[in-house]
């Protein structure tokens, strides 16, 4: 009875109720004032992107902690549900091991912290339960487990969200230098020179029967991303069309800039969680069944969609330098440059590559967050944690995706996309701005 009772706040110290409290308060407090703090520097440097993208990060912590609020608040009710034992036995993620009163009752073997006070007061509605001959639908200690779970996935979040960005903007920064020397190149003959070399290396990247046989094409797509996803002259190539289709009266144009701000504004999509995605997360939440190893399949599907997204860019670039090289033929197309279109992107919509990035990096953040979820909550040992070559396979497969898609596939898709009507319509609703000041 003593210990009972010792849960309640009625048999607290005061000093100790005042005193965890003031602490959470203080931290909630920091991480308001930083977030506010961080929003008024992009504000004055004029990020709204970046704002925005802010705003919305916010807007996902709010909604991850008003469902840890949820849990709370129907806690008592949900407990008090009880359904049949043999319910309960079916598609579990670790097995049990003993039975106890006709029906099968483990704990995990591996847990770090033991919750004894709370299984005491879970004991209750397990009692409420049992004079039915039934078990409740959860426990005090699994709603204590999920709370810890949408923690980690909101602190997995930021950290992944802040990674997509550093990278992404080191990728472009490496991109500054060719903006530079082609900004630097004098109207005249020089230019005429620039441009006719532009056209040979535009030439020999469409060259040849074995970049246009598709198949081939794809396999040197795939591989390019790899180890030169963008070179000088596609860049080069890419602003020139860009330039002389949307701003030939200013060849000036700051492209590299302008591709800075569609990095940002691709952030602020992929900084979001849509619906379908918390749908694949209850999903893939029900399919981790043991023996089944869900966890270690599913954790395929990001590098599999983010190898073919890159492929999809490359192979882009390629049958623009095709179209080109076609232009070329006819007579007065000797000078002829890339040419933005939305045909060779999926179903015409360059957004949806966007769509399956955005996609890609939610799943990988979330299986990361899954497995430290495992880690602090039942120990490396545990059954759900499965064999060690499993582990280490989800770990490097997640590491190499975080990293190739924000430093690699998102950079390359901001890129790409210039070539798509939708940067023709965002330029279009921007004010054009004078050399100087873009």
């Amino acid at each position: 009875m003593e210990t009972v009772e010792s849960i309640s706040l009625y048999y607290k110290p005061t000093w100790v109720v005042a005193a965890v409290c003031f602490v959470i308060i203080l931290i909630s407090l920091f991480a308001e004032r930083g977030l506010n703090h961080l929003g008024k520097c992009l504000t004055h440097s004029n990020q709204d992107a970046l704002f925005e993208a802010l705003q919305k990060l916010k807007a996902e912590l709010m909604l991850l902690g008003f469902i840890s609020l949820l849990l709370n608040v129907f806690q008592g009710l949900i407990s008090q549900i009880c359904i049949p034992s043999h319910f309960e036995s079916t598609m579990l993620p670790c097995k049990k091991h003993t039975e106890i009163k006709g029906h099968e009752n483990y704990s995990p073997p591996a847990i770090n912290n033991e919750r004894h006070l709370l299984s005491e007061k879970s004991g209750n509605f397990s009692d409420h339960c049992s004079l039915q001959g039934k078990v409740p639908l959860l426990s005090t200690e699994s709603f204590h487990e999920l709370h810890i779970l949408i923690f980690v996935v909101a602190i997995v979040h930021v950290v992944s969200c802040a990674v997509i960005l550093v990278l992404g903007r080191a990728r472009i920064r490496q991109w500054k230098p060719w903006e530079d020397s082609i900004s630097t190149v004098p109207a005249g003959p020089a230019k005429v020179t620039h441009r006719h070399h532009l056209n040979n290396v535009l030439k020999k990247l469409a060259w040849g029967y074995w970049r246009r046989a598709a198949v081939i094409s794809w396999i040197i797509s795939f591989f390019k991303q790899f180890y030169s996803s963008v070179t000088m002259s596609e860049y080069i190539a890419l602003r020139e069309g860009f330039i002389m289709t949307n701003c030939l009266s200013h060849q000036e144009f700051d492209f590299h800039k302008d591709m800075v701000e569609s990095l940002e504004r691709d952030f602020r999509h992929v900084v979001g969680i849509s619906w379908y995605q918390w749908l694949f997360a209850v999903v893939f939440l029900a399919l981790n069944v043991e023996g089944w190893h869900t966890y270690f399949w599913l954790s395929f599907l990001p590098i599999v969609l983010l190898l073919l997204v890159g492929a999809k860019l490359e192979h882009i670039i390629v049958r623009l330098a095709q179209d080109v090289d076609v232009m070329k033929k006819h007579p007065g197309q000797e000078s002829a440059w890339v040419r933005p279109s939305d045909e060779y992107f999926w179903f015409n919509r360059p957004r949806l590559l966007l769509d399956f990035i955005h996609f890609i990096l939610f799943q990988n953040a979330f299986e990361i967050a899954f497995f430290f979820w495992i880690l602090w909550t039942y120990g490396f040992h545990s059954c759900m944690m499965e064999k060690k070559g499993y582990i280490i396979t989800r770990l490097i497969i997640g590491v190499i995706v975080q990293v190739l898609c924000s430093y690699i596939t998102l950079p390359l898709y901001a890129l790409v996309t210039k070539m798509g009507t939708a940067s023709m319509a965002e330029l279009v609703s921007v004010p054009m701005q004078s050399p100087g000041i873009i």
